[in-house]
């Protein structure tokens, strides 16, 4: 028997496949875009001006400040940028950073957007927009964050390194694991969620072994797709929580924290989740643990998995215990203050994830 449940498909064009950013200009004609504001990070400059070359006359300006955690000083920064070359749509083509940057734009200005991501971060995908300011990042969700339009290029990210390929990937995994044990799971998420992290258990080691591997590539977007319309969909759990408050107390990167912290965060939720780590494994390669899958795949892909090897202070872990119990989420074993240093702890080291 099915237990009832609730699920809200949230509104977006999707394009995918190889070639598509081709298509940039003909989309923002679509939605009535006369002058676009192309968004991108500084390093990602030179790409974000190639993939916009299609938009023609329609580029109205580019504005390539976008950086991680989408401090709110650089948003009101790119507002300025946007009012006074009057652009009437936003282009953001990049990661999580540049998509985010988008997003909080729209939400501030009501003006469509069209994504074109680089890489499997998902943000594109997500009514969540995450903002930093004081030291302290916080989330919201509105349908006004959702990009019109979201352009898969598989093509896009050959270029991605295999260190960042391999981060991004294990940050979009985490999305569906953590939607496998939302308290808003359904059947519908439940199905997308252990799909996207077969598909990307699969692809990342290809696509680290190779990047020019297009198959992978287009496996490894494809899941990451999947993953992040998992997130979209249900609410964030204790994952989510600490990875945020790390990220803005601390200015860890975000990929990368939540690449060392998803085995550890697994296997502290596996005796209250049971069901969702069985799906887990399964979708991993059918080992029992999924919490030591998701530690060995890490390793498998060489992403880091200690927060002191990503700048986390080992003086820093009482507050971010703080943190993450103040206004904690949801979580299927709620969180205390000594099991979360125990768990911060290991992460910090490097230790295995402990199973509970």
């Amino acid at each position: 028997m099915i237990a009832p449940f609730a699920y809200t498909a949230l509104p977006a064009r999707v394009l995918f496949g190889p070639g598509r950013a081709a298509e940039l200009g003909a989309e923002l004609a679509a939605l009535g875009g006369c002058r676009a504001l192309v968004l991108s990070t500084a390093g990602q400059r030179g790409m974000a001006a190639r993939v916009a070359a299609p938009l023609g006359d329609a580029l109205g300006a580019h504005f390539d400040g976008a950086v991680m955690h989408t401090p709110v000083a650089v948003t009101e920064r790119a507002l300025a940028f946007l009012h006074d070359a009057a652009c009437d749509a936003i282009v953001a083509i990049g990661g999580g950073s540049t998509i985010g940057l988008g997003k909080a734009l729209a939400l501030r200005t009501g003006l469509p957007q069209i994504a074109v991501p680089t890489t499997y971060a998902g943000s594109e995908v997500t009514p969540v927009l995450g903002q930093t300011e004081g030291g302290r990042k916080t989330t919201l969700r509105s349908l006004d964050v959702l990009p019109e339009v979201v352009i898969y290029d598989p093509e896009l990210t050959l270029s991605l390194p295999p260190a960042i390929s391999a981060t991004s990937g294990l940050n979009a995994l985490a999305h569906a694991v953590e939607a496998l044990y939302a308290r808003d799971a359904n059947p519908i998420t439940s199905l997308m969620a252990e799909e996207g992290i077969r598909a990307l258990g699969a692809a990342l080691p290809a696509v680290v072994a190779d990047g020019s591997d297009h198959q992978a590539r287009a496996r490894a977007q494809y899941g990451a797709w999947l993953c992040a319309t998992c997130l979209g969909a249900v609410g964030m759990a204790l994952h989510h929580k600490i990875c945020h408050a790390l990220g803005g107390a601390f200015g860890l990167p975000h990929a990368e924290t939540h690449a060392v912290l998803i085995p550890h965060v697994a296997g502290y939720n596996a005796g209250a989740a049971p069901d969702a780590m069985a799906r887990v494994a399964r979708a991993l390669g059918g080992t029992d643990d999924a919490a030591a899958a998701l530690w060995r795949l890490a390793g498998t892909l060489g992403a880091p998995r200690a927060l002191r090897d990503i700048g986390m202070p080992e003086d820093g872990i009482g507050r971010a215990v703080a943190l993450v119990l103040e206004g904690a989420y949801w979580n299927p074993r709620p969180p205390d203050a000594a099991s979360l240093e125990a768990l911060l702890r290991r992460a910090w080291a490097g230790a295995p994830p402990a199973v509970e």
